[in-house]
């Protein structure tokens, strides 16, 4: 993989503050202990700090949740960039703002809208640019704004059906991280079985299921997690059997032999070896 000098923070999301099951009338809300360890990685409280609510069908209102939150931890230079069209990203006021920032936050909602309207953008080469170069320089997204990180982004699919071949719709993500496919809601959605078919799709990456308020920071290729879930790891590398390119659409899969890890707070994964570190029992939680 690819030396990268920022830092990721993809997020499970969490929905405690919806009072509504569908999804248009949820504000996805991060926990003020994760956005802590955002506002940390990006420098503290004076950092510029860019919310960018795309996925949302409800920006005004996502937009709005996040200044309140980022200010009730101190912060000081918050902005919400509205982007609802590629037009909206190649904007030069959208292009300024994102140079200029310490970190950009993606909303939750439907990463599809994220990659259909910045993928291949000015500010999305630019995002990518900083991502690569610049130490300090962070991307956090929660839900739908943390599985558009990847290059193969699940794009949705049945939570039930979802170990049917041709149940998961997969999508191009903003490919940040090429190296993993992200998976959120993770334990509360029983997602389980779509991001094993992904992973039966693309055998050779790793696939990250993060439970809500739950989180990884990723520099580089090494992961630590974060907040109060857990985050399954699927390695389908020593795959023995995996019948997804010989069956028929509609046709029930089996795996054997995918390699599953089970991480909490303070424990580490690295990517490109493919190694957890457990968090020893007599250290602090993050």
């Amino acid at each position: 993989m690819l030396k990268n000098k920022g830092t990721l923070i993809p997020i499970g999301g969490n929905e405690d503050k919806g009072i509504e099951e569908s999804e248009q009338y949820t504000l996805e809300f991060i926990s003020e202990g994760i956005l802590f360890h955002v506002v940390r990685e990006a420098g503290g409280t004076d950092a510029n700090i860019v919310v960018i609510p795309t996925a949302s069908s409800i920006p005004v209102e996502v937009g709005e949740n996040y200044l309140e939150a980022f200010s009730t931890l101190g912060c000081k230079n918050v902005t919400v960039l509205d982007i609802r069209s590629k037009a909206d990203s190649e904007k030069q006021e959208s292009i300024d703002i994102i140079k200029a920032a310490n970190c950009i936050m993606f909303s939750g909602g439907d990463q599809s809208k994220i990659t259909d309207k910045i993928g291949g953008t000015e500010i999305h080469e630019i995002i990518k640019y900083r991502y690569k170069n610049e130490k300090g320089f962070v991307v956090a997204g929660t839900s739908a704004g943390a599985m558009m990180m990847s290059k193969e982004m699940i794009a949705g699919g049945s939570a039930t059906e979802s170990f049917i071949k041709g149940a998961v719709n997969m999508y191009k993500g903003l490919s940040l991280i090429p190296g993993l496919i992200i998976d959120t809601h993770f334990i509360k959605r029983g997602r389980f079985g779509r991001i094993s078919e992904a992973v039966a799709q693309f055998s050779d990456l790793i696939g990250i299921g993060l439970a809500e308020d739950t989180g990884m920071i990723i520099k580089n290729s090494k992961c630590r997690v974060i907040g109060s879930g857990m985050v399954i790891i699927f390695d389908g590398r020593r795959l023995k059997h995996n019948n997804h390119k010989v069956l028929k659409e509609g046709t029930p899969m089996s795996l054997t032999n995918m390699r599953t890890h089970i991480l909490s707070n303070g424990d580490r994964f690295h990517i490109d070896k493919k190694k957890v570190k457990v968090l020893p029992i007599e250290a602090p939680f993050i």
